[in-house]
């Protein structure tokens, strides 16, 4: 037999006629088309009662059906009631399906949706609607008790899920006039919708209207199950949630309307430590066609790993933009202050742009929180305008820092993917008048006494990871002391070649401490993982890279012009870290 696509063979029918009752059983192969696998189906119905004309009731306890695609023990109830003969008015048939299913398990040819082990009971009950001529109004009730679903690119399991739902339907249109969705220590949904039914098979459904309201919603629960699978690729992907939300909203017409989002204690925390927000409360209302104010406030957490203060936000949404004049959040014993926030979401991508100022943080706190070297003194910065659009942050001017007794600015900043897996930065940065005591102390590199300034073109770091850049650092104009220490000589040769480290141990040098310079300069060009080295002067066996100047004086070469960035960066650290005398 074959029908629609659908072939059948092998099938077989037994029925036994036994009044009041009769029974039959039904064996075949299936398939859907030529392609497709054969599989089995069994049918065995014990009881089919024919003992009145006004109803019929037939059940079937036995059945089976093996196929590559579906595989399910089952058990079905089907009951119908004529009324219409009982001569009273406006009654009519009523219809109802009762199935019992266990050790279910279904999967598509595409591997993209697949179930379990499932078991459950689903009751549905029809009735024509007396109101309509074409109509019916039903009601179900499905009750998901075990197994897993997979649904690309949600995997549900269960362990008492349950949707009650009742309606009408029409030949062009499904109500929806209650429905209740428990998913079982995660959340409680009841939704009212009226869905456009389309002609063409291969059209989508559309919502006329959809009203949902979903309450005491377990963020710990709710991430992994229907969150993190639609965030994977971005920088919610990997997220630890607690606390609980309530969302309604309202769709028109396919659009959303509407919608509100509360939150209540909440903790949002980045597994790879970008981020993280404590008891969080929120409150987040949204609509087409009227401005409304959001509130949000948290009592702390960190970014990057820097503390973050208790934090209140406003802002005011209009449609698809949200801006706020003044927000302000706590950092350490200072504050970042963002004036002229403006966000609008177009063309499915987020656009922004805002102006800030960091006030002074005390940069040992700082650097404890990042995990740098203990630093003295305090940061600051001016932020100009910063735009974000299509994926790419950029700044409007400079961006200003004060550090170490001087000054870091950053021109032409621009970002890819900032809040991504592999963000992308360039930018070129100016330092000036550096204090070399602070900066020599704060990583154990032996006393240098000075100033240092130093240009860095053509920054690009990939993933917070230099790629290439053009650096050049050298000493600060002007008349101040000049002295560095023995142990910086021996780390600055390090650095270069180890010849005038070794010319310093065997020397009478040893024994002094400090000596004078008259500059000091060291450059690279950093490309492939290489870094091209230069100094002050060039000389025929390499180049200076601390020029000496009075009594005591010593100069300082480097030989090795080429030096691999890895090796080169394992001996900072080795310097810093063990203030190793020499490095060979």
């Amino acid at each position: 037999m074959e029908r629609e696509g659908v072939e059948a063979k092998n099938t077989q029918l037994e029925m036994r006629f036994d009044k009041p009752t009769a029974s039959f059983q039904l064996t075949s192969e299936i398939r859907q088309n030529a392609n497709s696998a054969w599989g089995k189906v069994s049918l065995a119905c014990e009881r089919l009662d024919v003992s009145s004309s006004e109803k019929l009731n037939v059940e079937c306890a036995k059945n089976v059906i093996q196929h590559p695609q579906l595989n399910s023990t089952f058990q079905l109830n089907i009951q119908t009631q004529n009324n219409s003969r009982g001569q009273v008015a406006g009654n009519a048939d009523e219809y109802q399906m009762r199935l019992g299913f266990s050790d279910t398990s279904f999967s598509d040819e595409q591997g993209l949706h697949a179930g379990e082990k499932l078991s459950g009971q689903w009751v549905l009950s029809a009735s024509p609607n007396p109101m309509q001529t074409q109509g019916w109004r039903w009601q179900t009730d499905l009750l998901w008790q075990s197994g897993g679903v997979f649904w690309q690119p949600f995997y549900v399991e269960s362990q008492g899920h349950r949707l009650q739902a009742k309606g009408g339907y029409s030949s062009d249109k499904l109500s929806i006039a209650q429905a209740d969705l428990v998913l079982k220590d995660t959340a409680k949904l009841h939704a009212t919708a009226e869905v456009l039914m389309p002609n063409d098979s291969r059209a989508h459904l559309s919502f006329n209207q959809l009203q949902l309201q979903a309450s005491e919603i377990d963020l710990a629960k709710i991430y992994p199950l229907l969150l993190k699978p639609l965030l994977e690729n971005g920088a919610m992907s990997n997220l630890e949630m607690d606390g609980q939300a309530n969302l309604n909203l309202t769709i028109k017409n396919d659009a959303l309307q509407k919608f509100q989002l509360t939150l209540q204690q909440a903790d949002v925390e980045d597994k790879s430590g970008r981020f993280a927000f404590y008891k969080v409360n929120a409150d987040i209302p949204w609509s087409f066609d009227d401005l409304s104010q959001a509130q949000l406030d948290y009592q702390g957490g960190h970014l990057l790993h820097i503390p973050l203060g208790s934090t209140h936000l406003a802002a005011t949404l209009n449609r698809y933009s949200l801006t706020a004049k003044q927000m302000q959040w706590p950092i350490l014993d200072g504050a970042l202050n963002v004036s002229d926030f403006s966000a609008a979401w177009l063309n499915q991508q987020w656009h922004w742009h805002m102006r800030a100022e960091l006030t002074p943080i005390d940069m040992e706190a700082l650097s404890k929180s990042l995990g740098w070297p203990r630093m003295a003194g305090k940061v600051a910065a001016s932020i100009p305008l910063v735009t974000y659009s299509a994926g790419e942050l950029s700044t409007d001017g400079e961006m200003k820092f004060s550090v170490f007794n001087g000054s870091v600015v950053a021109e032409h900043l621009a970002m890819q993917n900032p809040l991504g897996v592999t963000p992308r930065l360039t930018t070129d940065l100016k330092l000036r008048n550096l204090d070399l005591g602070d900066l020599t102390r704060t990583f154990s590199f032996g006393a240098i006494e000075g100033k240092l300034d130093g240009d860095v073109n053509n920054l690009v770091l990939s993933h917070w990871q230099p790629i290439s850049f053009d650096a050049d650092f050298h000493s600060s104009e002007g008349r101040y002391p000049k002295k560095i220490s023995q142990r910086a000589v021996e780390n600055i040769s390090a650095l270069g070649g180890a010849g005038a480290a070794a010319a310093v141990q065997r020397s009478f040098l040893r024994f002094l401490k400090e000596f004078n310079y008259e500059k000091i300069g060291l450059s690279c060009h950093l490309n492939n993982d290489t870094c091209e080295m230069h100094g002050v002067e060039s000389t025929p066996q390499g180049y200076i890279i601390v020029k000496g100047s009075g009594i005591p004086a010593i100069t300082v070469m480097g030989y090795n012009h080429s030096v691999g960035w890895s090796e080169l960066l394992a001996r900072v650290k080795r310097i810093t870290a063990d203030n190793a005398a020499v490095i060979k």
